[in-house]
């Protein structure tokens, strides 16, 4: 799907960020600056800062957008790196911002976070995209099992890419399973029954949060990974096989690829699929998996 269609704009209630004191410049002039105080340094506030190519329009969306009220979240959450109070957040720079309509799509910006001990700056460019969900899809079709897989052009990359049907959704919603099924059908035309759908990211320890995190030291995404298992007749195999799908209107240009599961982990380089195998497998392993819907 594409990027733009891929945000699912789902209703939902505002992100709380502690104590979340705002103060904007009255200076209109760049640079643009804005002030908050964060409950866990409530006596260090954070100066956020727009690069000078920043509208204030959209620097004003930046700040109150749920990707960066849910970045700022999460460094105050158990396992953030400002909950125990040995490191500080003193500075932000708003570098870009990419809407999707209405709604910021995607936010890149700079932190300067420090460790107390030290006084050493810890890296912190961070490209914020939001949560996605993926799901890996096995249809058994006279006694072989098959992976259901996309290809599609990753211009980030420079090439094609067979991977997961994937998508992403609003961090404020959480709503990973109904994002996995819409994703799904448009992407293979497959309709998924919720029933059958197995979460494997829950499957891990709770203090991960139960996501994985595939290139977390640049971008916040966060994926659910789910598992689809069906029983199909080998007419649904060649028809799946080589569809064109996608919305075309938003520059979408997928096709459907079906292999054998037996080949699956050394066809692609998708982090999604070769994770995806891991906990299948694992869960199996250690008998957590529940049985196969009939």
């Amino acid at each position: 799907m594409s990027e733009h269609s891929k945000r699912l704009r789902l209703s939902s209630s505002p992100t709380e960020v502690g104590s979340f004191n705002c103060k904007m410049s009255s200076d209109s002039s760049p640079p643009l600056t804005h002030s908050i105080t964060l409950s866990c340094q409530p006596a260090q506030p954070v100066q956020i800062v727009a690069a000078p190519h920043i509208s204030d329009p959209d620097f004003r969306s930046a700040i109150d957008s749920s990707l960066f009220q849910q970045w700022l979240k999460n460094t105050q959450s158990e396992n953030g790196f400002l909950h125990g109070g040995s490191m500080s957040l003193t500075r932000v720079l708003i570098q870009g911002v990419d809407m999707f309509g209405k709604h910021i799509g995607f936010l890149k910006f700079q932190a300067d976070v420090f460790d107390k001990q030290t006084g050493i700056k810890v890296p912190g460019i961070v490209f914020a995209r939001g949560p996605a969900a993926a799901v890996l899809i096995l249809l058994e079709s006279e006694d072989k099992t098959y992976a259901v897989l996309t290809e599609q052009a990753r211009i980030p990359v420079g090439r094609f890419i067979l991977e997961l049907p994937a998508g992403m959704l609003d961090v404020d919603n959480g709503d990973f399973l109904g994002a996995a099924i819409r994703e799904v059908e448009e992407e293979t035309g497959i309709h998924l029954k919720q029933d059958h759908m197995v979460n494997l990211t829950s499957f891990l320890d709770q203090s991960t949060g139960c996501r994985i995190f595939p290139s977390p030291g640049g971008c916040d995404e966060e994926i659910g990974l789910f598992l689809y298992r069906g029983k199909v007749g080998k007419e649904i195999i060649e028809q799946l096989q080589g569809k064109e799908t996608g919305l075309r209107e938003h520059g979408e240009l997928i096709k459907v690829h079906v292999v054998p599961y037996e080949r699956l982990w050394c066809m692609t380089a998708d982090a999604k699929v070769l994770a995806a195998i891991a906990l299948y497998e694992m869960s199996k392993r250690e008998g957590i998996l529940p049985p196969l819907e009939t």
